[in-house]
């Protein structure tokens, strides 16, 4: 399935639930939890629960964006736009934004 055809089972999934009209403070909180999670599953290198941990963040992100009145789809649009064209280099294996390197 593409991820557009998931997003949108996950938008009907929350709507089902009311989750799209929840507290979105409530809905931060829970996107901290998943990216805790996350972090634990790198730590200790399990691919499973590393790979369960972002589809979570995304399921998480997706149901924010429905609360704040945005749409996920637009969110990462933007964002991509704006790293379209970025230039920087890796330092440590992470990577600087050239406006950041000065």
């Amino acid at each position: 399935m593409r991820i557009s055809e998931l997003t949108d089972l996950i938008k009907i999934w929350a709507m089902d639930r009311g989750l799209d009209i929840a507290d979105p403070n409530k809905q931060m909180l829970k996107l901290m939890e998943e990216v805790g999670e996350l972090a634990q599953g790198m730590a200790k290198g399990n691919a499973s629960q590393i790979i369960d941990s972002i589809g979570d963040v995304y399921v998480v992100l997706t149901i924010l964006s429905m609360q704040l009145d945005l749409d996920i789809e637009d969110c990462i649009e933007q964002a991509y736009v704006e790293i379209a064209d970025r230039k920087g280099k890796m330092i440590n294996g992470v990577f600087v934004k050239e406006e950041d390197l000065q």
